[in-house]
């Protein structure tokens, strides 16, 4: 069993706080790989006693945009199946991009090697201003 590290960066720049996630496998596909930290990420948020932002990969329906993540109009629990399906969606739609150590992987189906350490970088594209 090994540790994956995650992080998640923007073309603009910014660098958000990196996080562990262990994962028994020593390789796995792209869109597993997404799966189990949306998972991750919405456990941690639905365990939470009095949850109002959600700092995740991927807004969640029925949720505004703020500055540390995205604001519950309503409070409630976070569905991972669907936070999953949307971050997929996310990832075929040229949401962000997965880099696994410094190697961009495209395809939602390609196995990666996941070895000791290895970081996963989920790279948000932030469109330019301006123009």
């Amino acid at each position: 069993m090994g540790m994956v590290t995650f992080v998640d960066e923007t073309t603009s720049g910014g660098r958000g706080p990196a996080f562990g996630l262990e994962i028994a496998e020593e390789r796995l596909t792209v869109r597993e790989l997404i799966r189990r930290r949306v998972f991750q990420e919405v456990a941690e948020f639905n365990a939470r006693s009095a949850p109002q932002v959600f700092q995740g990969l991927v807004q969640p329906e029925d949720t505004e945009r703020v500055l540390n993540g995205y604001a519950l109009r309503t409070p409630r629990r976070i569905d991972p199946e669907a936070q999953a399906a949307r971050a997929q969606a996310a990832f075929e739609g040229n949401g962000f991009l997965v880099l696994v150590g410094d190697r961009q992987v495209t395809e939602p189906d390609e196995e990666i090697e996941l070895p000791l350490g290895v970081e996963v970088t989920f790279l948000k594209l932030v469109a330019l201003v301006g123009g």
